[in-house]
């Protein structure tokens, strides 16, 4: 399906989809430890085999509020060409998600509808607008008429891969990479009637060479919204391309994981008259997770009493979250040199190696994870039932981060079950700090005598 030469196989692309040269040699800051949304949304993609089981209720608001409501319980109520029906189920779609249930007849219907959707990881958007785009193209028209924008190369590529695997009994569509390092030959007509790429390369595309012809697209989509706000220019890239020459009737499709206020504005600018299709919050809930500290005087008598309560947290899987990579390493290294069993995961690792990691945790190969925030968002491991806070978590200005403690102890406790957590307290400050998230969240964490291990066992078992 897709056509894709890179000119130096020992170039990365960075970031932007450009091309630069890797250097291992390179350290990193302090600052670089602050959650990468675009690793985390790949890091995401590379381990998930399933859609994410979620309760969330999904809330719909149309532009047309008259107009009547529908929603599909499976994929032959669409009405798709059968060979992409088949591309479907050869994916191993049973039925549509519920993001799937309600978006679908609302990309599929006509005249064709524009669309700003929430929707996590894992809950089947990419296959969603995948569907909607091979549904509007005309393989006998060999140009460019689908037009997807990625906020990087790799989750470009990730696109890629579910086109190409919904596509396979469709040989007829081709599938073009917008991204620096293809190397296209200028004046050279495209053939191919999807293109996905990142923003600057496909501006590039559709203004300097005049490979796309703007006004020939039918589907418009920007993925991770989020993710593209968050790289310096990407927003206006994605605005120039929208107002450059996409017909009025070009379909709109715009999907993110978060709905901050920024995105709000961005979708507003690039989605003319939308229909709106959000994930109700679940209730932030920790009634399932007993929430212990254990009180120490320093780092050192922070590892022993980490030492006395491995043994009884072995029986489960558990993850120890530290502040920094630096903590996190010699954490890992110690617990190692001690006998224990233990897997390491932090930003200074490749997405690739990061993936393999997790995914050893899942398949429970590795019981017990040392991690930094990296973890702590969108990666859930159902079998994790002790979620243990080495270091507290804490803002840039060392006040309590209460959204990361809640994403962190999060990882434990899911779908219902119960969980625990257990807090490592070294100084005062770090005892202020745990007081001010009891505060926050208006519940009581209680102190562990280390001597007593019973109820860690209890609920482990």
């Amino acid at each position: 399906l897709s056509t894709l030469h890179l000119k130096d196989e020992k170039t990365k692309p960075d970031a932007n989809g450009a091309v630069v040269k890797a250097d291992d040699n390179v350290e990193k800051t302090e600052d670089e430890e602050k959650e990468d949304r675009a690793a985390q949304s790949l890091l995401n993609k590379l381990i998930r085999s399933n859609l994410v089981d979620t309760t969330n209720q999904v809330e719909v608001l149309q532009r047309d509020p008259t107009s009547p409501l529908y929603s599909v319980k499976s994929f032959e109520e669409l009405r798709l060409k059968p060979q992409l029906l088949q591309g479907v189920y050869a994916m191993g779609f049973n039925r549509p998600s519920k993001i799937q249930e309600n978006a679908l007849p609302m990309m599929l219907a006509e005249p064709p509808q524009n669309l700003i959707a929430q929707s996590q990881s894992g809950t089947g958007k990419t296959a969603a607008f995948v569907l909607a785009m091979l549904s509007r193209v005309e393989p006998g028209n060999k140009y460019p008429q689908c037009l997807c924008l990625s906020p990087t190369y790799e989750l470009a590529l990730q696109t890629g891969k579910v086109i190409e695997q919904m596509g396979n009994f469709y040989p007829e569509l081709k599938l073009a990479y917008a991204v620096r390092g293809n190397k296209l030959e200028r004046g050279q007509k495209i053939s191919e009637q999807i293109v996905i790429g990142t923003p600057g390369t496909v501006l590039d595309w559709c203004s300097k060479l005049k490979f796309i012809d703007p006004k020939k697209i039918k589907v418009f989509v920007l993925d991770e919204a989020d993710v593209m706000i968050a790289t310096q220019g990407h927003q206006d890239q994605s605005i120039r391309i929208q107002r450059y020459g996409l017909v009025l009737d070009c379909q709109m499709l715009l999907f993110s994981a978060t709905f901050e206020d920024s995105v709000w504005k961005f979708a507003q600018k690039v989605v003319p008259d939308p229909n709106i299709i959000k994930l109700k919050r679940e209730e932030e809930t920790l009634d399932t997770i007993k929430q212990y500290y254990v009180l120490c005087n320093n780092r050192d008598e922070k590892f022993r009493a980490l030492c006395n309560i491995y043994g009884a947290i072995t029986i489960a899987q558990a993850m120890i979250f530290c502040h920094t990579r630096k903590t996190a390493g010699w954490l890992a290294a110690e617990l190692s040199r001690e006998g224990h069993q233990v897997a390491l995961l932090s930003g200074e690792m490749m997405v690739e190696q990061r993936a393999a990691v997790i995914e050893r945790f899942r398949e429970g190969k590795e019981k017990v994870l040392v991690t930094t925030n990296v973890c702590a968002r969108g990666i859930d491991v159902e079998q994790v039932s002790v979620v243990i806070n080495f270091d507290l978590p804490v803002d840039k200005d060392g006040n309590p981060d209460n959204e990361t403690y809640l994403h962190r102890i999060g990882r434990t406790g899911r779908f219902g079950k119960r969980g625990l957590a257990i807090n490592m307290v070294d100084s005062k400050h770090s005892m202020n700090i745990l007081n001010r998230i009891q505060e926050h969240f208006n519940k009581k964490i209680n102190k562990l005598d280390t001597d007593d291990l019973d109820e860690i066992e209890k609920i482990n078992n």
